[in-house]
């Protein structure tokens, strides 16, 4: 038992040490203007990374394809998220569009 709280401890310190220390050093400097510029794109990129691969490939293959439901679903919520700024908007927008895309493609 004593063997187990001590690896929750190691493990908690290992968890915390590295987050921890970098906001301690950090917070006595200034960030250089274009690395302040350069952190505004890390959210852009990585949804980026995290939605193209989802949209544009089906079944281990890049689909442009006029067949791909993600894609043709996508078109609409980027519209709509452009236009309004809005996520509920664009998130609605896509339940909408999947269900059309769905109902469309069961009877095709």
């Amino acid at each position: 038992m004593e063997q187990i709280v001590f690896i929750i401890l190691g493990m908690s310190i290992v968890t915390y040490l590295p987050r921890v220390l970098p906001i301690i050093v950090l917070s006595k400097t200034e960030a250089p203007e274009w690395f302040m510029r350069w952190l505004k794109y890390i959210p852009v990129a990585v949804l980026s990374a995290l939605l193209v691969p989802e949209i544009l490939v089906s079944e281990n293959v890049v689909n442009l394809s006029l067949t791909n439901k993600n894609l043709l679903a996508a078109i609409p919520c980027f519209l709509i998220a452009y236009k309004t700024k809005n996520l509920f908007i664009t998130v609605i927008t896509g339940i909408i569009a999947m269900l059309i895309l769905n109902l469309i493609f069961a009877y095709v």
